[in-house]
């Protein structure tokens, strides 16, 4: 997987139709939408670079403010691993090297269907990134994205995950 979509709960079909009409937009041949098991997620394989991808989900709606109904947070996904204390913190060290010293992070984890305590997740990631915290205004999104055995992890600027609640209000 190399984006996490969320929708409504039982809307995961209309969803799944919306990213596949935009993957086919894209010309993104081989791309998988697959049905987590979990309500009002979806998870998505593509050969786009996963922030490309949700940029042009941005460009759309400001084009287009009715082609997406149901895709609610389209979340790029640049590492995916084991869900393990000790995987994870490995693959935030393997991508920690796009905060420079003076930038400040904030670190989100969604844990699904996971015994791991999230707490410990954050704690141990903390240790390894000496930089500033900033909940409400970092330069920096470690994004967590806990699914059963699986996790994705990405470090993002703050604006690269797609909200269609934002994105609506930013055009009125």
């Amino acid at each position: 997987m190399n984006l996490v979509v969320t929708c409504g709960r039982n809307l995961e079909s209309e969803a799944e139709i919306e990213i596949k009409k935009i993957l086919e937009a894209n010309t993104c041949e081989g791309s998988e939408v697959l049905k987590t098991g979990m309500r009002g997620i979806l998870t998505v394989q593509t050969k786009m670079d996963p922030i490309k991808f949700v940029d042009y989900v941005k460009k759309k709606i400001n084009e287009e403010p009715w082609s997406i109904r149901y895709c609610l947070r389209i979340i790029p996904i640049q590492h995916v691993t084991v869900t393990g204390l000790i995987e994870i913190k490995q693959s935030v060290e393997d991508l920690k090297d796009i905060i420079q010293k003076e930038d400040s992070y904030r670190i989100t984890v969604e844990n699904r269907n996971s015994d791991i305590s999230s707490m410990e997740v954050i704690s141990e990631i903390a240790k390894i990134i000496p930089n500033k915290v900033s909940l409400e205004n970092p330069d920096w999104v470690i994004q967590i994205e806990i699914f059963g055995n699986k996790t994705g992890v990405s470090i993002l600027k703050q604006n690269t995950i797609f909200s269609l609640e934002k994105a609506k209000r930013n055009l009125e």
